[in-house]
């Protein structure tokens, strides 16, 4: 079952005819989900999303305009990390040049008279934030479950949630009692995929995925070897690591790596080269080592020395600032 037929049958199950054809509860085809199928959506998916939306609307379901302050987000977070715009973003810029072509998905608050909660447009209900506007939207009653499954859908428009995010969507719906089958909808995967974002998630503590963050490149794999490496000694030790100064300096994948390299490090070996470049931009690398009691840091390139001799004359300075942050 696509994506489209999905979305359609969410705004149309109150349409006669459409909702049969369109709209299957049904389990999805053994072999149809797995690592593949849970890839972002390619752009023509999203066209023919649109395409189902506008189909829903001819079919009766007006557009309104609504204030974006009087929308709530879905019951379920499926994100480690707030949707973050500027008014510079792409995105945003693209709707206050065009206008807002795609309507939003709302129903009525189940809890509070006169709000909304959103089950599909997200991003667009962000930008409309940032820009001070009104969000165009369709008002539907619909269930928790139709909720999240339409929820699913938006994962993969445009930014697809990263491995981690969807385990912990998962583990947050069979919380709230969901059965699989609808958690395997939400998320396009099947059921032995499904249980092992649930076994890493049972094994990894949400500490040590707050702390790593969200790791956008960083897999499947990986994370199971983690989730499979994890004891309470070398829990403890990764948490403390994660939470120096410069782990937290680091990006998410980085700090994952680190997380790796400390529950699988033996006897107290190094940490596994952490590789470094300027986000500015340059002629410039550099490898990163960490031990229990060592730190090695590499440079790689014609600028190492001449950047190396900078670093070594601010060492005193730099070392100041860091005994200030471990008083923050």
């Amino acid at each position: 079952m696509s994506r489209r037929t999905t979305l359609s049958g969410i705004f149309q199950q109150s349409v006669e005819g459409l909702a049969a054809a369109n709209f299957d509860e049904r389990e999805e085809p053994r072999g149809h989900a797995g690592p593949v199928k849970s890839m972002a959506l390619t752009l023509g998916r999203m066209e023919d999303e649109a395409k189902a939306l506008q189909e829903a609307l001819k079919s009766g379901h007006h557009v309104q305009d609504l204030d974006p302050a009087s929308i709530d987000p879905s019951f379920v977070r499926d994100r480690l990390e707030d949707i973050e715009f500027s008014e510079d973003d792409p995105f945003v810029r693209s709707i206050a040049e065009n206008g807002q072509e795609v309507p939003i998905l709302v129903r009525p608050h189940p809890t509070e008279q006169g709000r909304y909660q959103v089950a599909y447009g997200h991003r667009r209900l962000k930008a409309a934030m940032v820009l001070g506007i009104k969000v165009k939207a369709v008002i539907r009653e619909f269930d928790d479950q139709s909720l999240v499954i339409a929820q699913g859908i938006e994962n993969g428009e445009r930014k697809n949630l990263s491995y981690i995010e969807r385990v912990a969507f998962a583990l947050a719906l069979e919380q709230r009692g969901f059965p699989r089958h609808v958690i395997m909808k939400a998320l396009s995967t099947d059921k032995t995929e499904l249980s092992k974002m649930l076994s890493v998630a049972a094994n990894v503590p949400s500490e040590l995925i707050r702390l790593v963050g969200s790791a956008p490149g960083i897999g499947r794999r990986k994370w199971l070897a983690l989730s499979e490496a994890l004891s309470p000694r070398t829990l403890a030790t990764a948490t403390a690591r994660l939470g120096k100064a410069e782990a937290r300096a680091l990006t998410s994948d980085e700090r994952f790596e680190l997380a790796l390299a400390s529950v699988t490090a033996k006897g107290g070996r190094e940490a596994p080269a952490v590789q470094w470049s300027p986000k500015a931009g340059g002629d410039i690398a550099a490898s990163i080592k960490t031990g229990r009691k060592t730190f090695v840091l590499s440079l790689k390139s014609t600028e190492a020395a001449a950047f190396g001799n900078y670093l070594s004359k601010r060492l005193d300075e730099l070392f100041e600032d860091f005994l200030k942050t471990r008083g923050d």
